[in-house]
């Protein structure tokens, strides 16, 4: 296919500059969303067994209800009933709600004890998967713009420049796509190489990278663009609204949970029921929200397929069913939530998202790697300021944003040594790390930052399983080690990291001491106290 030289010219630009724009903060994102894939399975992993309270029978939960009710009036407002054997039966929130990153919200856990009686223990909530998700969102921006968080909108801009990085990408790239697709040129040059790299990385997971910056800029921009779109509807509501009851219910006269059961069941036969969320149960607007699970359908929330119900009259308002009666607009919107969240397909798309997740990092990594080498000046020793500090962003951020999440899972478990609360220390931890190491690329270089970097992350990702090691050998309160087959394998993934970055580390290491003196990866023959430790073996450290 034949283009002229000058539109390629163009759109080669575009491409670079809005890469360039949005890719560190994309970097963020794509890293800590892979991570936010298995949130179930990061909150079972950094919440202490003991916090979960034994099963009851399905046949024992009317009684536990009525008994938490009776003993704990304000649960009416909003009580949950879970049916993993791996969580306690019912919860409810004595402080916060759940909804977004919060420092100090609390949570009843409750059963029955073998004699039927009530248990309930209060808990502070481990906030872990929910920081990961926070930097999936915002990138780590702090601050708040009207009801919202300041770095939601700035990813909406970001997704935007790089929906017209991967558009003008694909164009540029036309006249060359057949010939250097899945070629990986690496006895060439590195910057060949991490060139082929990067077009088979983009150009193979093109619609995974369309479908994600277009739901970003919608979730950023929905209020935008309900107001726009209300305009044309004038009077009429976008969405369904539920009618308002001037009934007002007492929690005696709540229906068996069976019967409950059995509508949600005839409604969504494909369906299992993961967890019911009450709420309201004495005021005049009661509702249960239902989340249910299947392998086989698209789901349109983050992990479930969701509905709610009167739970008093069973009457449901509204689901994200498919054929469930919502409304154009709210299944429009329910469904760039499924795309989003990759809640379909069950574990294996799950691990498609992961993975793809990942990639999109590597992504926009490799393409600063590319921009820094193609402005390479081979005749001059030092290279041009702007290139040294997208170096230095680029490592410290990359490297500040992933050891700043490893921090974080490797303290979890030791937190619990002292009397401070633990979603406090998550988040001085990650931003100290965070900042400690971009200060550090600018101070010493991108190159012994990224190998130091790689190293001290190679470090905390094999303290995970060392901790659960020592905690089997020498068992110390509170300390816990893996228990099951989901939390033996968060540390299984952490080790593989660990092996992923000590490699990783070893090239870079080797690469630095080899490459050109005109390069910015290159490092001289200095002994700074990094480059010792960059030159340090692994197994010394």
């Amino acid at each position: 296919m034949k283009i002229r030289p000058d539109i390629i010219k163009t759109y080669q630009v575009l491409h670079t500059w809005t890469g360039i724009c949005a890719g560190l903060l994309l970097f963020i994102g794509f890293f800590a969303g892979s991570l936010t894939m298995f949130r179930g399975a990061i909150d079972q992993w950094a919440t202490p067994p003991s916090y979960q309270l034994p099963q009851v029978h399905s046949s024992q939960y009317d009684i536990l209800i009525q008994k938490v009710l009776t003993d704990y009036p304000k649960a009416a407002g909003s009580i949950s009933l879970h049916f993993s054997e791996a969580h306690s039966p019912i919860t409810w929130y004595e402080s916060g709600n759940g909804r977004g990153i919060s420092l100090g919200d609390q949570v009843y856990h409750a059963t029955l004890d073998e004699q039927g009686e009530l248990v309930a223990e209060l808990r502070h909530v481990n906030e872990l998967s929910m920081l990961v998700d926070y930097l999936h969102r915002t990138a780590g921006i702090v601050g708040e713009i009207g009801h919202d968080q300041a770095g939601v909108y700035v990813l909406g801009v970001a997704s935007f420049l790089y929906f017209i990085a991967l558009i003008s990408g694909v164009i540029f790239l036309l006249p060359t796509l057949t010939k250097s697709f899945f070629a990986l040129r690496n006895n060439k040059s590195k910057a060949r190489f991490w060139l082929d790299t990067h077009n088979l990385i983009g150009v193979s997971s093109l619609p995974f990278h369309i479908i994600i910056s277009f739901t970003v800029f919608v979730f950023a921009f929905h209020d935008l663009i309900y107001g726009g779109v209300a305009q044309i509807y004038g009077d009429k509501p976008l969405f369904k609204s539920k009618a308002r009851s001037e009934a007002v219910y007492k929690v005696e006269n709540l229906p068996k949970l069976v019967e409950l059961q059995d509508v949600i069941n005839k409604y969504a036969p494909e369906y299992v029921i993961t967890q019911i969320d009450f709420s309201g149960l004495s005021e005049s607007g009661p509702n249960a929200a239902i989340k249910i699970k299947s392998t086989e359908k698209l789901m349109r929330g983050p992990v479930t397929d969701f509905l709610y119900m009167q739970p008093y009259t069973f009457e449901i308002s509204t689901s994200s069913v498919r054929g469930g009666d919502q409304g154009v607009w709210s299944d429009l919107v329910s469904s760039f939530f499924g795309l989003h969240f990759g809640s379909f397909g069950g574990d294996f798309g799950r691990w498609v998202y992961f993975f793809m997740g990942l990639l999109g990092a590597v992504l926009f990594y490799s393409g600063n790697l590319l921009w820094l080498e193609k402005r390479r000046n081979k005749q001059v020793p030092e290279q041009a300021k702007s290139s040294n500090v997208l170096a230095s962003l680029t490592v410290g951020i990359s490297i500040g944003c992933i050891a700043g999440i490893a921090s974080s899972f490797a303290a979890t478990k030791w937190i619990g040594l002292f009397n401070v609360n633990i979603n406090i220390v998550y988040l001085y931890l990650y931003y100290c790390v965070f900042f400690v190491i971009l200060a550090m690329s600018f101070m010493s270089g991108a190159a012994r930052t990224a190998i130091a970097g790689m190293r001290f992350i190679a470090v905390l990702c094999f303290s995970i399983p060392l901790t659960s090691i020592l905690a089997t050998i020498f068992p110390i309160d509170p300390i816990w080690a893996a228990y099951n087959v989901t939390t033996i394998s968060v540390e299984v993934a952490a080790c593989v990291f660990g092996s992923a970055f000590v490699i990783m580390s070893q090239k870079v290491m080797k690469r630095a001491y080899s490459s050109e003196a005109n390069s910015v990866w290159h490092i001289s023959k200095g002994k700074s106290a990094i480059a010792r430790l960059s030159k340090t073996p692994i197994n010394e450290l």
